[in-house]
């Protein structure tokens, strides 16, 4: 039977957090492509410190620090998910790249996804002005894993409100606007996108139709300002480009980078479009045809 999927259902990955190899919490992230080619996985600072952010408290019950995470990536086949481990220290370092000038202060972290053959990768694409097309009102949405929760096999949950700051100003002098959107525990991570619809239909082999969706990735959802509130922080695509920019440069220095630059490989791949400040460009979203 085919069913209808809309690519930023797959797009965001379930993740379990991982303690002394207990399961002490999940969350989302979400993959995106630097310059140059190299592939890294976002999500928040805090999911992968296990620590409160704003106060450095653990936040399990008992204290357990996490040392990996356990990502559901899409496999070679629409509806296959594998997951994939994910060690978050060596000997002690961390291993995710933190903003390059705000560093632990801000709540977003890359870290770089290895070649593996039994995933496929959806990047978004990154544009460093995306909050300029967004206005107080305008309706977006949290793709992602509210309470763990995924629509079989695993694909992401839809949480959708509306822009609830001005998003061209850093609410509290960060690169974040705010949303009004009930966001809850495990969408951390999450890829907020504004989805523009009624672009027209795809037609597949079978004769059915599916709507195109085209994303545009606004930014990483971190959590809610309170608990009492609704009201929840974005971190800017503005801050994704510069951590990835960030991201190349480390791997760059690292004896194990495979990327740019090298002697082999010159140039950017075929197809990467690299516009600094403008746009860190990778594929194009569809609407894809899953067949169960």
């Amino acid at each position: 039977m085919a069913y209808r999927v809309l690519q930023p259902s797959l797009q965001s990955l379930f993740v379990e957090v991982i303690a002394n190899g207990h399961l002490i919490g999940s969350a989302t992230a979400f993959v995106c492509r630097a310059p140059f080619g190299t592939d890294h996985l976002i999500t928040n600072r805090h999911v992968v410190t296990g620590r409160n952010q704003e106060t450095g408290v653990p936040l399990h019950c008992a204290c357990a620090i996490p040392d990996t995470l356990r990502v559901y990536h899409n496999g070679p086949e629409l509806g296959q998910f594998v997951p994939v481990e994910v060690p978050l220290l060596e000997t002690d370092t961390p291993l995710w790249t933190e903003h390059p000038s705000l560093g632990d202060q801000a709540d977003l972290v890359a870290l770089r996804i290895r070649s593996d053959e039994r995933i496929r990768l959806y990047p978004y694409l990154v544009r460093h002005d995306a909050h300029l097309r967004i206005e107080p009102a305008d309706r977006v949405s949290v793709v992602g894993f509210p309470f763990g929760e995924r629509t079989a096999p695993s694909f992401a949950i839809w949480a959708t409100g509306f822009v609830a700051s001005e998003p061209d100003i850093n609410h509290g002098g960060r690169p974040i606007f705010l949303i009004d959107c009930r966001t809850r525990k495990g969408q951390s991570g999450s890829p907020v996108i504004l989805g523009r619809s009624n672009h027209g239909n795809l037609t597949h082999d079978d004769g059915s139709t599916t709507g195109h969706l085209l994303p545009e990735l606004l930014g990483v959802y971190s959590g809610r300002i309170n608990a009492e509130s609704d009201l929840g922080i974005v971190w800017k695509a503005s801050a994704i480009a510069d951590l990835l920019l960030s991201a190349t440069a480390k791997g760059a220095l690292s004896p194990s980078f495979e990327g740019w630059p090298n002697s082999e490989q010159p140039n950017p791949p075929s197809g990467y479009a690299y516009h600094p400040p403008g746009e860190l460009g990778v594929l194009p979203s569809v609407p894809l045809q899953l067949k169960l």
